[in-house]
């Protein structure tokens, strides 16, 4: 059965003409896909209030299909993204920073998609000095792919030297795109990110005239299956967001997998986040894995994961699927591994099998989208910002506030060594 085409408005086809970032218009000249900045989503989702909208980790094609279906429902502006682990030079995914935007471009033209989207490299992992020589070719040759939002995520190392690579990075990123910064590397529990921790980063990029749209938080989640409910601080979140104010930063939510729905709900109330990352979760809806409120998989008696009969891929594939991890010795989150060597099975698979796929990651975004992040209907508020500014270009939400004498190389080391902070939690694999 074909999908049923949109009627494209008079606003948005002017969207389309003055809403899309240069690199957009090169790649793809005659699309009717509104590829947007980040600035444009985070300015919809501000302009809702109390809302936060969807970061879809893209790690295999269906889940970008059932995204942008589920978007289309609920008239939302969206971001799809993908972390460098996922779909950087090492990837574990097809889906990668070099085609993601092909992908999502050739889907919403196919589906006559009409709501704005940004594409997000989320996780840009910096984690020692050699990472920051590399990110100065890499990260433009990102934006030449139609990337059009980025994470910096340098929190990973000391809390000087990540804004120092923040302040080295930025020439390499269009004005015009949007910017994430990360302060306190996800690891669960232990090691929060402090105000202080949170201030200094901000100050440090605005005294630079560097204006993130969005700040990452260690905020007490995970990434990928969780250990524990322990779950997001939301009062935590909050008071960070508070101090940073004045700097109208917006918060990003990552590893929302793990989380209630009613805790998400107050993340999008009582604080001042715009974005929240969903990985795990759609990579097993799209598998046809039962997934929980929390949005984690459902384990059987045995401890394996419970796949629904006759939802998401074949059940012979699934059986291929196991065994191939069983045989790597992969168990838990790192079933992720298995979407790069089994993606051109996946689409192989009947029609009927690959639309269920997507349609289940349709219904399960498109009920976090209209009942738990309160983003229905921002796509109109997104282009009417594009009309308003008559632009690609949404420029910065604050100017300038700190003095640059102040935050010198040497006055950022020295800064540094006074900061509040927490001891740092554990370790392991919190890429996304």
């Amino acid at each position: 059965m074909a999908e049923p085409k949109a009627a494209y408005s008079k606003e948005f086809l002017k969207a389309v003409e003055v809403g899309r970032p240069p690199n957009i218009q090169r790649l793809f000249p005659n699309s009717k896909a509104l590829l947007v900045s980040g600035k444009v989503i985070d300015r919809a989702l501000i302009a809702k209030g109390q809302a936060m909208t969807i970061a879809a980790n893209a790690r295999n094609h269906l889940v970008i299909r059932g995204v942008l279906k589920a978007a289309q429902r609920a008239n939302a502006a969206v971001i799809v993204e993908i972390a460098k682990s996922e779909g950087g030079a090492n990837a574990y995914c097809a889906v990668n920073y070099w085609n993601l935007a092909r992908q999502v471009d050739a889907v919403c033209n196919e589906l006559g998609i009409t709501v704005p989207v940004a594409i997000h490299a989320d996780h840009y992992g910096i984690k020692k000095a050699e990472d920051v020589e590399r990110a100065k070719v890499e990260i433009p040759s990102m934006f030449d792919a139609g990337i059009t939002s980025i994470a910096i995520d340098a929190s990973h190392l000391p809390d000087d030297e990540n804004l120092l690579a923040n302040i080295e990075l930025n020439p390499f990123i269009p004005s015009w795109a949007g910017l994430e910064t990360e302060v306190g590397e996800i690891k669960g529990k232990e090691g929060l990110s402090t105000v202080d921790e949170a201030l200094f980063l901000i100050k440090g990029l605005n005294a630079h005239s560097i204006f993130p749209d969005w700040i990452a938080l260690n905020n007490g989640t995970t990434h990928g299956i969780q250990a524990s409910d322990q779950g997001i601080q939301v009062d935590l979140t909050a008071s960070i967001h508070a101090a940073l104010e004045p700097y109208r930063v917006s918060g990003a939510q990552h590893g929302t997998s793990g989380n209630s729905s009613q805790r998400l709900k107050e993340i999008a109330t009582k604080t001042r986040t715009t974005k929240a990352n969903v990985a795990t979760a759609l990579q097993m809806l799209s598998w046809g894995v039962e997934v929980n409120d929390y949005g984690n998989a459902v384990l059987d008696g045995e401890g394996r994961f419970k796949k629904l009969p006759g939802e998401g891929v074949e059940e012979e594939l699934w059986e291929e699927m196991v065994a191939y991890a069983a045989e790597k010795g992969w168990s838990g989150g790192n079933y992720k591994k298995l979407n790069l060597p089994f993606e051109n099975k996946i689409l192989g698979q009947p029609r009927e099998v690959r639309e269920r796929m997507a349609r289940r990651v349709e219904e399960f975004v498109y009920w976090l989208l209209t009942e738990v992040f309160n983003a229905a209907d921002t796509a109109p508020l997104a282009i009417s910002a594009i009309l308003e500014a008559g632009s690609h270009d949404l420029g910065p939400k604050v100017g300038r506030m700190e003095d640059p004498a102040g935050w010198t190389e040497e006055k950022i080391r020295e800064r540094a060594r006074s900061l509040d902070k927490n001891e740092p939690g554990p370790e392991g694999d919190f890429d996304d």
